[in-house]
């Protein structure tokens, strides 16, 4: 029996599993033009196959990639959680730590608030003893708030998922340990 899924509040979010209907206004999310900056872009078929491979991790461990949604009003904003890398990555395994939201909701704060709850769940719920985080050197917003989550850096490394020559193929890594001091 698969456990059950987890939902995370915070102040101005909820963090919940996924539903069917998500499926279309996450696309139009993956489709613009700030959030695709430091992703590879995403059709309608592989942002389906993403949330897909969400759902399954969901099924197998009761947490994932959470939908967000605006309190109040119940607006899907992006996503935001906790998943098991891939084994080809070179810090594997580790439980990473990621973020994507809409362009409107980018520099409010709502990344931070709910990257928060997430490291709550995963260093203290879940006792994970490490959790990480990476990106392109570009994406100087998502390190930032690796930053003042209390990650610290902990190198780079070339994504195995991408082509050599490709221009986010360079990654930085951070990452929490579950007995670091938290940040203030």
């Amino acid at each position: 029996m698969p456990p059950p899924h987890v939902t995370l509040c915070t102040p101005r979010l909820t963090l919940r599993p996924w539903r069917p209907d998500d499926r279309a206004p996450f696309f139009a999310i993956n489709s613009e033009p700030a959030v695709q900056r430091f992703l590879t872009p995403l059709t309608a078929a592989g942002s389906d196959a993403m949330l897909d491979r969400i759902d399954e991790h969901f099924n197998r461990h009761g947490w994932g990639f959470w939908a967000v949604e605006q309190r109040g009003g119940g607006r899907l904003i992006g996503l935001c959680g906790l998943k098991h890398v891939a084994l080809d990555l070179p810090f594997a395994p580790a439980v990473e730590i990621g973020w994507r939201l809409t362009t409107d909701c980018q520099g409010k704060g709502y990344a931070r608030e709910a990257a928060e709850a997430c490291l709550v769940f995963g260093l203290e719920i879940m006792a994970l003893e490490r959790i990480v985080a990476f990106t392109t050197p570009a994406n100087a917003a998502s390190w930032g708030l690796m930053r003042r989550l209390g990650m610290r850096e902990a190198g780079d490394f070339d994504h195995p998922g991408l082509p050599g020559g490709h221009p986010l193929k360079q990654h930085v890594l951070y990452a929490i340990d579950r007995r670091e001091p938290k940040p203030a």
